[in-house]
């Protein structure tokens, strides 16, 4: 049996990492800042690249927004391995079938990405150090329970946060006139799980 003419097999595609699909949520939201993608267009490349499996998938949504090699201020995709900078912009905390409890006396990222399936998380952020304005909690989670505790000055958004099949319990801020201390972002997906927001009273702030 003769082999001519047939053709080798196919490279398998190459797997994206969490840090991958980190690098293109950082490009679509700068992007988005500046005014080249609107916010329909951001959501739909949003949602497609925290699902994205491979570096295939992820490269159309953001191959319109990378300018070419050697061009002033172009955006531009570090390969697939290379360290997110600056690395104290990004806390990654991942946990299946587990438990996650931050709380005390911790350094807030600027951004936090939460990568969870079946756990209990607790985020206690009332006696963080905070180092930005604005957080931004990217949430990946299916199943489980995931509990905010915030101070007073700290407003939450949750505009970008896509949920399926789950429960979101976020009391109202306070009426006490306490000065914006930290804006919380959420954003990504939760799905068959319940988010649960307190506000610890101003009189008991640290």
């Amino acid at each position: 049996m003769t082999t001519q003419g047939l053709g080798k097999p196919s490279s398998p595609a190459l797997r994206a990492s969490d840090e991958d699909r980190d690098r293109v949520t950082e490009l679509l939201r700068t992007a988005v800042a500046d005014g080249r993608l609107d916010l329909a267009e951001f959501d739909e490349r949003l949602e497609a690249a925290l699902s994205a499996r491979t570096i295939d998938a992820l490269a159309p949504l953001v191959s319109d927004l990378i300018a070419a090699p050697g061009s002033d201020r172009a955006l531009t995709l570090p390969l697939a391995g290379t360290p997110v900078e600056p690395a104290a912009e990004l806390l990654t905390i991942k946990e299946r079938h587990g438990s996650v409890r931050r709380d005390g006396r911790w350094t807030l990222p600027h951004r936090l990405a939460l990568r969870t399936a079946w756990c209990d998380v607790l985020l206690d952020l009332t006696g963080a150090l905070r180092s930005a304005p604005e957080l931004v909690v990217e949430l990946r989670v299916s199943g489980g329970n995931v509990a905010l505790v915030l101070a007073p000055g700290m407003v939450l958004d949750a505009n970008e946060l896509s949920v399926r099949h789950s429960t979101l319990a976020i009391n109202r801020d306070a009426d006490d006139d306490t000065p914006e201390t930290l804006r919380i972002r959420l954003t990504g997906r939760m799905r068959h799980g319940r988010l649960d927001v307190h506000r610890q009273p101003p009189h008991s702030a640290r």
